[in-house]
């Protein structure tokens, strides 16, 4: 009982220093993944589906297939998982760590990255680096979904729009008959300048809803 006591704590201690969480924020994480998991070893898009805070939220899908996306686990790889384990949880979590007071400004301004990167991910659902029109006229169709009296073909032109927007903003030179091929990470980064993302996306850990705000980053 002892060794193996002190073997998860070690385990805790190991994705405390990896993921920048405390030890104590990793235990609450682990009490919300064996919840959700039902004391399973990992964890599926079904599992995720039960949170209750994610049931209103437009981009629902976009958050849940953000946890198997192998972009996000910090190891450099791409394409999708079907269940992930409680390090791999850990590692998409990491995402929503909010800085401290020890936080210097060259961490801020990397976890500031970081959290960007999230966020395109997100959006950029073909992993090929780019955030296309389709990809954007889908996200702004989830966005605006709730909202009934809104068509299809008003969707559409709010999308083009902002598109056309960005593409103006990244690239004022093109001629009338040009195609923007999309918004790269760095245009995102641009775009997104003047968002203070660092606390605004965020978890909280010492309650079991551990709710995730990532509607209110991407507003």
């Amino acid at each position: 009982m002892g060794a193996s006591l002190s073997r998860t704590e070690h385990q805790f201690q190991d994705l405390a220093d990896r993921s920048g969480f405390t030890v104590e924020q990793i235990k609450n994480l682990h009490a919300r993944f064996q919840h959700l998991s039902g004391n399973q070893e990992t964890i599926s898009r079904e599992n995720l589906e039960n949170i209750p805070a994610l049931a209103n939220n437009p981009i629902k899908k976009q958050i849940i297939q953000a946890f198997f996306d192998k972009r996000n686990q910090h190891q450099g790889d791409v394409g999708s998982l079907q269940e992930i384990g409680f390090e791999q949880f850990i590692m998409v979590m990491s995402h929503f760590r909010p800085p401290t007071l020890r936080t210097t400004e060259e961490e801020r301004e990397a976890m500031r990255r970081e959290k960007l990167r999230f966020l395109f991910n997100m959006h950029d659902t073909d992993n090929d680096g780019t955030i296309t029109l389709a990809e954007y006229r889908k996200v702004v169709e989830e966005l605006l979904s709730k909202s009934g009296s809104i068509g299809e073909e008003t969707v559409k032109a709010i999308a083009d729009a902002a598109m056309l927007e960005v593409a103006s903003t990244n690239v004022p030179h093109m001629a009338p008959d040009d195609f923007y091929e999309g918004i790269t990470f760095e245009h995102f980064e641009e775009i997104l300048k003047g968002l203070e993302m660092e606390t605004r996306m965020h978890i909280r850990f010492l309650d079991m809803d551990t709710t995730m705000r990532c509607g209110k980053a991407t507003s």
